[in-house]
């Protein structure tokens, strides 16, 4: 190595150093990050992404019991199914820089798999998952506070899911409803993703992808929301 230059930096490290976690078992780590189209030799991230679902909604859930005292178990409620579903998870996806490290065929890697709401939020459940397994629920716990810490204080108003927020913004605005068009299915039977554009009246459109309508419909709203500087 030259002189004067830097060794680059583990990627994996770095995911590390985010996470505020070190693994004992990297394997753990490398199988949450491994989506099912990957060539290599690995185990893909489902099974951990099916217990860290679980592991994410027990954290918030108990933090927002801790956080919000006062609060009815309705309101309790709304503000959980918010904080866990894709949308929220991939948000977490992204500021822990995960398009970089998700693993994924040659052919998905170039369509930008790697990058959609549903594989983002998948693989931050499924770290949240490894974490589980290696270092136990209070690591776990540990990592979803840090990266939901500031998602757990907004006021209600904040919560609402992408789809009503758009809606509720566009009448604000004396503007028809949005529209929802599906334009794209791609993948296998049993992992499709789907595609649709956003149009609303006096923007330029945008896409969504997830692995349901549902999903890609919520993916384009919050394409709108970041888009405009909504919130």
């Amino acid at each position: 190595m030259p002189a004067g230059t830097k060794p680059h930096k583990d990627p994996l490290q770095t995911l590390c150093d985010r996470l505020g976690y070190a693994f004992r078992d990297r394997t753990l780590l490398q199988q949450a990050l491994t989506h099912g189209s990957s060539s290599r030799k690995a185990k893909d991230y489902e099974r951990l992404e099916f217990l860290g679902d679980r592991v994410l909604s027990l954290a918030v859930a108990d933090a927002l019991f801790q956080q919000h005292g006062k609060e009815k178990e309705g309101k309790l409620a709304a503000r959980h199914s918010t904080l866990v579903r894709g949308e929220a998870c991939a948000e977490v996806g992204r500021a822990m820089g995960l398009e970089d490290v998700i693993r994924v065929g040659d052919t998905e890697k170039r369509s930008g798999v790697h990058r959609t709401l549903s594989v983002l939020g998948d693989v931050v459940e499924a770290l949240i998952g490894a974490v589980y397994i290696d270092g136990g629920y209070d690591a776990a716990q540990g990592v979803v506070l840090r990266f939901w810490a500031e998602a757990l204080k907004r006021p209600e108003t904040a919560l609402k899911d992408a789809k009503t927020f758009v809606q509720e913004w566009g009448l604000s605005k004396a503007l028809p409803l949005p529209r929802y068009e599906l334009v794209g299915r791609s993948g296998p039977e049993h992992r499709p993703q789907f595609t649709v554009r956003l149009a609303l009246e006096k923007h330029q459109p945008v896409e969504g992808t997830g692995s349901t309508k549902q999903a890609a419909e919520m993916a384009a709203a919050s394409a709108f929301i970041a888009r405009e500087g909504l919130r």
